[in-house]
Parts: structure tokens; C-alpha cells; sequence
């Protein structure tokens, strides 16, 4: 969105310290998973000359329009409009988009494997993703990236489509790299062998206590079923779990059979988990398999505004069978359904096919009919106080629907959670939204400047969380830094946000150097919705009528 300070809402959460990190995904909508693509067929004489009419007036602008044009572009931009009047989420991608789409969706792509950013117009490495063939060959974070192959990518405007082109490629391709590290006046060279560089949906898996395990979904994926369950076999099998805490904040969605499949595990075989309905699609139930390999005995969903689509599905499941708490703040509101359908030109339509609905019969889908207001709800929700007062919450359906054990909930704009965690904004000021986006290259360009540090450092996990501070000399470091690149000091300000960052600059050097294990222990340490998830159910507290 374009205002940026009132449009980011994950002020304390793991996604606020990725947002900048280029990881060449192209999210899009979110549509339900299907043996195959549907072929568009024409849907009848008046469809046809619809069709027919729009090919003519392409054909006349491009054979007698006063200028030349880009006919290619024009097509585009009037497919787009056709379908900004219909609804937010039914989207045209072009066949230049559609690649990464379908890597997001699949849950891996071919390439280098790092997190970047462009700094300055330098190409500069967040994190070699663990396991890939950048990490293998030595890469560090804070690495700066100035050739590849025979291109000079420094000081040339580089953007992240020409990034993607030069380091993207078929596994077991080579490209060599000109890296310049740290004050080094010369030039080190990698040769880097591309692989398959699995894009996880499952961010992290580990326990808060001796029975209480933590995960983490970031999207709904291809292999997220595949990857779910890996997670849980690790929890259970290895560590003795009983109790999840599932954490789907800042989850757009995804795949809607990869929710379901999830969420057989928590239930028997025959249960309704979500159904969906059309004006042209007929009624479909989804039930639980009740294919359960491992027994969950307790559960607390974590949602928040992120929270969208397939994690909704999740959340309204649980909520409706009254199977565990829902913790957080109302999520998003997404409960269209969309299909993806190929077109000729390469591209693909995806388009809005029906609503899908909770078991106990609720859309959650938040009202469209201006789509500029709709777009801009996040910002609305922080200005009207709803982020951080409940009672601020306005849903536009006040129709009553029943859980299993007779507790009301409503539909209409999202799923309220069982327990409401506001968003702590005492920290928010001009200064913060300044620099807050500037503390990934500052902690990169630390620990190139620390090298004996990120030896010591870099060893033990616990000792770090346990040990480490964010002290006085490296403050004014981070504030050098922000004024070097444009950002005056105001001294009430940092004041009032000092700890904030110190937060997130401990939290960002967790991930340099342990990965999301680091990130998340970290994060989840000092996070009051995995708190009060922890004590809920470790105090065994079960869900009971209102």
C-alpha cells in the first residue's frame, strides 16, 4: 500500500523483518488445489461475440492508431479492468508472472539459493538459505554481489527481474559470482552450481516446554501437507508433543486442500471441516479423512489481519468444532474461492468461482463493493483502534452461528479469535517507520565489520538468547548508520522506540546467525499470543460454552 506508516500491521511479528528481503516469489491470489488446469471454453454465442468485438478493436488500433503502441500492454491493461469490476482476488497473471507463481505454489524453484536486497544500488546477500548451493560454496551474509558472470550488476540500476534472470537456472547450471566482502579491496570469486531451492511453508518446528510443540505455516503450499507432517513426525516421535501451538499469522493462504488435509489430523474421519458453494459451482463438502497418524491432544491456532484464506479455513474449522483456542486478532476476511485456468497467450486467468463456508455455515468474506476501501482495511483497522482494542471491531454480518458446544460466533469480515492479543503500538513514531527497514543491512554490514564476534557468537543458540544484548556502542552504530543514509536523529523519538529496535536488531542477527531457528526462538521469547497459547494449554484449560 502507499501509506506506509499506517499500512504495515506486522509491527512485532517475523514477516515485519523479512518485508524487504527479495526471496523471488510472486504470491498473487490464492486458489484451491485441482487434479488439473480447466480449459476455457466459450460460453455460448453472446460470449463469443464479446470476444469477437474485443479482437476487432485490437485489430483496428493496431492497423490504423495515429501512434505506435504496444498492443501487448493495452490487451493487459483491459483485461485487468474487466476484472477489477468483478472482484478483488480475480486476477490475470501474464506469462512472464506465471512462472513464479507456479514455483511459489509448487514450493521450490532452481537457482543460487539467498535472501537479497538491493542496497545503494549494490546487490547485497540477507542470508544463504541452510542447505543451498550459496551456502555450500561459502557465501556469508553482508556479501556484496557485483558481478556475475560477465555482467557488472553494481551501479547500473539493477532490479530484481534482472537479478532473478542472471542467477535463476537449470539445476546443475553454473554461474560465478565477483563477491566483495567486508573493507576487501579485491574481488573474491564463487562458482556456484544451481539446485532445486525448496521454498518451505513450514518456517520452523520446535518445543516451547516438554510437551508443548511450536510451528510455524507462512503460506499454503504444493508440499505444506507434506511438510506439516514432517514437523509433527519430529515433535512427536522425538521430542513426545502433546500440545501444538499453530501459528498462521501473516499467512496468506493457498492451496485449500492442503488445509484440509492438515486438519484431518485433528479430527475423525467424516467430520465437515469447510464446504463451498457457487451461483455455477454446486455445493462441496470437505471432510476429515480421519487419516490422524500422530495424536494431538491440545490445540491454539495463532491468527491475525494477515491471516487469510486457507489459514481461515483452519481457524473457523477449530473455532466451529470448538476443537481448540483461536488466539490473536480478526483475520483477514478472504473466503472466495478462486480457479486458475490457462489462456493461450501462456498466462492465466485466476478467477472467483464460489465462496467457501465454515462448518457451521458462516462466510467470513469481508465486503467488496469498493474495492479502493477494501484494499486499504489493514489501514482502517489501525486507525479506527481495532488492532488494539477488540471492542473497536465492527463486522458487517450480525447473524448468529452456533459452535458445536453452542458458543455464538459471526461472519462477515474474518474470524474473531476466542482470545484477543492487541498490537502493542506505545513504540510508533516517525523515526521507527524511518528506520526499522534499515536494520537488515545494518546487522549484515555489522557482522562483516565483527568478524571475531560472528565466530563467538555464532556457536550457541542458548548463549546467544541468553547472553547477547543490543548495548550502548552498538546503538550508536545503528543511529550512525540511519543518519549516514538519510535519516536526521530526533532524540524524543529514539527514545521512545530504542527498545523496539534493539528488538529487532537482536532478532535480525538471530537469523544471520542460526537461521529461523534463531528468528523464531527469539521472537517467540518475548511474543504475549505464543504466551498465552503456552499457558493455556499447558494449564490443560479447555474450551467451554459462553
Amino acid at each position: 500500500m502507499s501509506d506506509t506508516k499506517n499500512s504495515r500491521f506486522e509491527i512485532r511479528l517475523p514477516l515485519m523483518l523479512a518485508i524487504t528481503l527479495a526471496l523471488g516469489m510472486l504470491i498473487g491470489q490464492k486458489l484451491p488445489k485441482a487434479d488439473h488446469l480447466l480449459q476455457i471454453t466459450p460460453g455460448g454465442q453472446k460470449s463469443g461475440q464479446v470476444s469477437k468485438t474485443i479482437q476487432e478493436v485490437l485489430g483496428y488500433i493496431e492497423a490504423h492508431y495515429v501512434d505506435s503502441v504496444n498492443l501487448k500492454e493495452i490487451k493487459e491493461d483491459a483485461i485487468s479492468k474487466m476484472l477489477e469490476d468483478l472482484d478483488p482476488h480475480s486476477v490475470y497473471i501474464s506469462p512472464e508472472e506465471l512462472e513464479h507463481v507456479q514455483e511459489d505454489m509448487n514450493g521450490n524453484f532452481e537457482g543460487i539459493g539467498i535472501e537479497f536486497l538491493v542496497v545503494n544500488d549494490t546487490l547485497q546477500v540477507m542470508t544463504p538459505l541452510a542447505g543451498g548451493p550459496s551456502e555450500a560454496a561459502g557465501i556469508l551474509a553482508g556479501d556484496k554481489i557485483v558481478q556475475i558472470g560477465d555482467s557488472v550488476v553494481a551501479g547500473i540500476g539493477i532490479d530484481n527481474k534482472m537479478i532473478f534472470n542472471l542467477l535463476r537456472g537449470e539445476k546443475g547450471s553454473k554461474v560465478e559470482l565477483g563477491i566483495r566482502r567486508g573493507n576487501e579491496s579485491k574481488l573474491r570469486t564463487f562458482t556456484i552450481t544451481r539446485d532445486v531451492i525448496p521454498m518451505n511453508s513450514l518456517e520452523i518446528a520446535y518445543m516451547l516446554d516438554e510437551h508443548t510443540g511450536y510451528m510455524k505455516i507462512s503460506r499454503f503450499s504444493a508440499r505444506t501437507h507434506e511438510e506439516f507432517m514432517g514437523g509433527l513426525r519430529t515433535l512427536v516421535e522425538d521430542k513426545d508433543m502433546r500440545n501444538l501451538v499453530l501459528d498462521l499469522r501473516g499467512n496468506p493462504g493457498g492451496y485449500l486442500i492442503e488445509a484440509v488435509d492438515m486438519l484431518s489430523q485433528f479430527f475423525p474421519e467424516g467430520k465437515l471441516l469447510v464446504y463451498t458453494e457457487g451461483l455455477r459451482d454446486t455445493r462441496m463438502d470437505y471432510k476429515s479423512s480421519g487419516k490422524a497418524r500422530f495424536k494431538i491432544d491440545q490445540i491454539a491456532i495463532l491468527i491475525d489481519e494477515g491471516s487469510a484464506s486457507a489459514s481461515e479455513i483452519v481457524a473457523g474449522a477449530i473455532q466451529d468444532h470448538d476443537r481448540g483456542w483461536v488466539i490473536g486478532r480478526r483475520s483477514f476476511g478472504k473466503g472466495l474461492v478462486q480457479e486458475q485456468f490457462p489462456l493461450r497467450d501462456g498466462g492465466a486467468l485466476r478467477l472467483t468461482v464460489s465462496r467457501y463456508f465454515t462448518p457451521s455455515g458462516r462466510s467470513i468474506q469481508r465486503d467488496y463493493s469498493n474495492i479502493k476501501s477494501y484494499a486499504k482495511e489493514t489501514d482502517r483497522r489501525f486507525e479506527n483502534g481495532e488492532l488494539s482494542d477488540s471492542t473497536n471491531v465492527k463486522l458487517s454480518d450480525s447473524t448468529e452461528y452456533f459452535t458445536g458446544m453452542g458458543r455464538v460466533v459471526f461472519g462477515g469480515g474474518g474470524i474473531m479469535p476466542d482470545i484477543f492479543i492487541p498490537l502493542d503500538t506505545s513504540f510508533v513514531n516517525d523515526y521507527y517507520y524511518e528506520t526499522r527497514y534499515k536494520v537488515p543491512v545494518f546487522v549484515a554490514e555489522w557482522l562483516n565489520e565483527h568478524r571475531n564476534d560472528r565466530d563467538k557468537l555464532g556457536k550457541d543458540l542458548d548463549k546467544f538468547l541468553s547472553n547477547f544484548e543490543v548495548g550502548p556502542a552498538m546503538m550508536e552504530d545503528f543511529y550512525s548508520y540511519a543518519e549516514k543514509n538519510g535519516v536526521k536523529r530526533n532524540p524524543t523519538q529514539m527514545a521512545r522506540c530504542e527498545e523496539e529496535l534493539k528488538h529487532h536488531i537482536k532478532a535480525r542477527l538471530a537469523k544471520m546467525l542460526f537461521q529461523e531457528d534463531g528468528l523464531y526462538r527469539y521472537l517467540n521469547s518475548e511474543d504475549p499470543a505464543v504466551e498465552k497459547a503456552w499457558q493455556l494449554l499447558k494449564k490443560e484449560e479447555r474450551i467451554t460454552r459462553k
